[in-house]
């Protein structure tokens, strides 16, 4: 493990948009060879994902040939409610960047099937990469 020490939030939080941002260009990503990131939700997240979206929208950075999971989703809320965390990753992140929608994946919140929704979504990872 590699520890990364900066002087602040607003410096940490740049520096892990700066590397999320070079290790997607560095990958060159394409359709059949997309880049696979997987994303954490809460309030720790939002200054890296505001760096991220300035540097897409200024070209440095292209979101669409990445697939996204997001780690985590509360059990039996809608996806549009404003506490899911699918809503907060729309608001925050998602609808300000270049990435295709059908890239984007969470869990299916509002199963029964808990279990198998939880191996389908580990099926999907391994397919992707």
């Amino acid at each position: 493990m590699r520890v990364i020490i900066q002087s602040d939030y607003e410096a940490l939080s740049q520096w892990a948009a700066y590397y999320v941002a070079s290790e997607i260009v560095k990958a060159n990503p394409t359709d059949d060879n997309p880049f696979v990131l997987g994303l954490p939700t809460g309030s720790s997240p939002l200054g890296m994902y505001k760096y991220l979206i300035e540097l897409n929208q200024k070209g440095l950075v292209s979101f669409k040939h990445v697939i996204t999971f997001n780690m985590d989703e509360y059990i039996g809320i809608p996806e549009d409610h404003p506490q899911s965390y699918h809503s907060f990753m729309w608001n925050n992140f998602f609808n300000h960047i270049d990435i295709n929608p059908g890239n984007v994946n969470f869990l299916n919140r509002n199963t029964p099937y808990l279990e198998s929704e939880f191996e389908k979504c580990v099926m999907k990872i391994q397919q992707v990469g």
